[in-house]
């Protein structure tokens, strides 16, 4: 079943913005478990969720097989999750 048929923008009992919002968070495994099994469902209930999960999960093995022997600068990481938080923000107005 798609977000479409579920209602506007919800699947599983999540929010599509957000589950889209916190998806390097799941990949990352930074979530709780609660949070975890929240975002999984949705994914597994969403098509364009899990095709967008899909994306971020290929681009961020791309990421990491380019950049195995180097480390990120803490201030370099940071000004990129500041980026990515404010692109975000502004697609979802």
């Amino acid at each position: 079943m798609s977000c479409e048929e579920m209602g506007p923008g919800e699947a599983a009992g999540s929010d599509c913005s957000e589950v889209l919002h916190r998806v390097y968070e799941y990949l990352d495994g930074e979530m709780t478990t609660a949070d975890t099994v929240k975002i999984k469902q949705h994914l597994e209930a969403c098509g364009p969720c899990l095709h967008q999960y899909d994306l971020d999960q290929a681009l961020k093995a791309l990421v990491k097989r380019s950049c195995a022997c180097e480390e990120a600068p803490v201030e370099l990481r940071t000004s990129i999750m500041a980026r990515i938080t404010t692109i975000r923000y502004e697609i979802s107005e």
